[in-house]
Parts: C-alpha cells; structure tokens; sequence
C-alpha cells in the first residue's frame, strides 16, 4: 500500500517513522511508468488538454507524466506538505510549473464545481477513503465523457489463504474484481478497461527500494521499530501469499456517456486480457462456435506458431465476470511494401454473447495494446458497417491495397498515430492466411 494523502499528525513518532522510510523513494506504492502510460492510452482518447485531478497524488510521478506525456493541466491533491512541495519543486525544474497546480486537502473534499476534470487520477491511493466513498465522491467532478482510472486491490482467487485474509481484512478489507465491478456500476459508472498490475511493478520500484531503506533505518529513532515491523509483515504477506491478490487498474466512465456498443447491443461488462497458454483451447473454442468450418481455428493456430507473424500480448481475450472467455480479437504482424504493420483478423464472440460488446471490447483491447507498443498502421478486411465505429476507413484512402480483388469499402485501414507516416502500397499478409 501507499501513504498517499494520508495526513501527519503532529507527534506521533510511528508516523514520522513511517514517512522517514519512504522520504524520496522512487513511488509511495506498486505501479511504474510503463502501467501509468498503458492506463493513459486505455483511457483515450482525451481532449487535447486535459483537465486531471490527481487525487492522493504523493511526490507526484503519475501527475509529472501526465503533465509532460499529455499535455495536461493537472491538479494534485494530497495531505501530506513535503510531498506537495517536491512535486511542486519537480515540476518546476521540468518546466511543468503552469502545468501543475498542488492543493493540500482531502482527495474526497474538493472545492471545486461540478464537471471539473475530463480525467480523475488515482493510483495507489483511493485506500484511504475507501473504493466506494472515492467513486461517489468524483462522481459529480467529471466533465461530460469523462473518465476514471483508478487502482484498487483486489483478491485475484476465490479463496485466499487464512494467514492473508486476515492480514487484510484487519488493514484494508479486499474484494473480487466482480464485486468492484458492481461496486462500480452501483455509483454510477461502467467497466471500460480492466488490468492486473504486474508483479514488477510490486518490486522495482516500490519494495524494493523500500527494503533497501529499512535495512539501512536506524531502529532506535521514535516510532520506528512499530513502522519496521508493520513493512515486514506487509512484505513478507507479498512474498509468501502473492498470487492471492493484486492491484488492478479500473477505467470507468460515467452511465451518462455515449457507450461502446451500437443501439442493439446490451451493456455487459467485459474483462479485456491478452492470451495466456491456458486460454488456447478456450480461443479455439470460441472460433469454431462463431465459423461455419474449423479454417478461422486453424489460421490462429498456424499465426501462434509463426514467430514472423506473431507478437506476445496482441492475442486479446474478453471474458463475462465469472471468467468465460467469450470474445477474441488477433493481431499479427503484415507488411505493406515491406514495411511493417498489424492484420487485425480473425475477430469472433460466442454465438450466445453476439450484440452484447464482446468483439467490441475485445478489439478495442488489442488496439490499445498495439498503441501502447508503439504500433501504427492497421488493416482489416471486414464488414464496412462495424469496423468504422474503431477508426477505420478504407484502405484505399492511404494509397493501400489488397493482393487480391476485394471491395473498396471492406479494405479498410487506420492509423493508430496520426502524426506517423503510413506508408502505401500491397498488403503482404501472413503465410498461415494463404495469399
């Protein structure tokens, strides 16, 4: 956990101890840049600056990156001073300063008017209100099409160890992703993206270092065995009984916003996550239940072991909240006139899921993956009627084709950057596609 916006009351030494460890630690809980950038992208498009409230921002590396990679004005919100001040510091010397404007106040008590920010940023803090007090709270702050990214932990099986549960139930009582989900929904908002935090970002930059520190802490200073004790046992609870739960990135939208899905579709939530080696069959499943022959099966199978075509983490999976897959979406490396690009094919959904946003959230998915990379130009060969609602327009407007006699308006492509160049010419696919 973190001590963000977590207030220092004037003499007690455990507290003082406590800030002493984790005075310039590189981040005041899990998280890393690579986890902030990828939420940023998830959560876009966003206006061209956008207003951010960071709430229980810390010494303010996620407002640092969000000011410098998004051009946005940021208002940082915390109770601890010294971490207000260094943010304030940094930011100047990165020339940040008009950027970043810092308050001292409770993340769930903000003077400011309704419909205040296009974004609300909170990573690694919204513990010390609580996950349902916070998403009431902002609710009112959003702008219309605003967005929340937020990280709460959360319990990653369905039953946690005893020695865990207890550890957690005393210091911050711990949900399931379906019931935050609902937790979600019930203040008002919807499920855009959904991400477990990886275990590095547990250690890099946050236990690590902090180990470092305690073991160099001098135990006789005020307070400080009770703070040492009390990271020791949080530390070793991560080590012995990891698996058992997780910070997750939630990215929530107001009911109010235009939804993800045409008029015929029903709102469900969906948990975006790119393939592991358990989902194989389950993919397979889904493609021979959505195509009339077992070709769409085959071609994944022949990509996946195609390590020209193949790229780790562009293979997405949607599942219902009990963990069904039920959507799928593929992309694999093709070129056009030698330089490289993504095929987005083959897009399916379970039969009984059809019109409920599975393919949708699914291929959403796999372009903010593909984004997140650095990826740029992708194509499809598709219905003229659906793929447009992604960005994509026809192929043939980027001085693109395909190798063979398609329709113009089914040729499409898009351009995941759009101040890269794309380049133009034939499309040269894959050879599991067989063209």
């Amino acid at each position: 956990m973190n001590n963000n916006d977590t207030p220092t009351p004037g003499g007690d030494p455990v507290t003082q101890a406590f800030f002493t460890l984790h005075h310039d630690l590189p981040r005041q809980g899990p998280g890393s840049d690579a986890t902030t950038r990828h939420a940023l992208e998830t959560a876009g498009p966003l206006p061209e600056h956008p207003r951010v409230l960071d709430a229980g921002c810390g010494p303010g590396r996620s407002a640092l990156l969000l000011a410098e990679e998004a051009g946005a004005h940021v208002t940082a919100v915390d109770l601890h001073q010294p971490y207000l001040d260094s943010l304030a510091a940094e930011a100047a010397r990165r020339g940040l300063g008009d950027r970043i404007t810092v308050v001292n106040c409770s993340m769930d008590q903000l003077p400011v008017p309704d419909h205040s920010f296009d974004v609300i940023w909170a990573e690694g803090s919204v513990y010390t209100i609580g996950f349902d007090v916070a998403l009431r709270a902002w609710r009112r702050l959003l702008a219309p099409g605003g967005v929340l990214v937020v990280t709460e932990m959360e319990w990653t099986v369905p039953s946690p160890a005893a020695p865990v549960r207890a550890y957690w139930d005393a210091a911050y009582p711990l949900r399931t992703h379906t019931a935050n989900t609902d937790a979600a929904q019930a203040a008002g908002y919807r499920l855009h993206a959904h991400r477990s935090l990886p275990e590095s970002d547990w250690w890099d930059e946050y236990y690590t270092p902090l180990t470092q520190r305690m073991d160099r802490a001098d135990p006789q200073h005020p307070g400080m065995p009770q703070a040492l004790a009390a990271h020791r046992t949080e530390i070793d609870m991560r080590r012995e009984h990891g698996s058992d739960y997780n910070y997750a990135v939630y990215i929530l939208r107001p009911h109010d916003h235009t939804p993800d899905t045409t008029e015929d579709e029903t709102m469900t939530t969906w948990t975006a996550c790119s393939e592991t080696t358990e989902d194989i069959p389950a993919i397979r499943d889904i493609l021979l239940a959505a195509f009339p022959t077992a070709l769409e099966a085959d071609i994944v199978d022949a990509l996946r072991a195609d390590p020209k075509a193949w790229i780790d983490g562009l293979s997405m999976v949607t599942a219902t909240p009990d963990g069904t897959a039920t959507g799928y979406a593929l992309l694999t490396r093709c070129h056009v006139d030698g330089v490289p690009a993504l095929a987005l094919a083959p897009c399916a959904v379970l039969p009984s899921a059809q019109r409920t946003g599975a393919g949708s959230a699914a291929i959403r998915a796999a372009l903010d993956a593909a984004r997140a990379m650095g990826e740029n130009l992708v194509l499809v060969l598709g219905h003229a009627d659906y793929y447009p609602r992604f960005g994509f327009t026809p192929a043939s407007r980027f001085g693109i084709r395909a190798p063979f006699e398609v329709p113009d308006e089914a040729m499409m492509a898009m351009a995941l950057d759009n101040t890269r160049t794309v380049p133009a010419g034939t499309i040269q696919y894959p050879a599991a596609f067989g063209v």
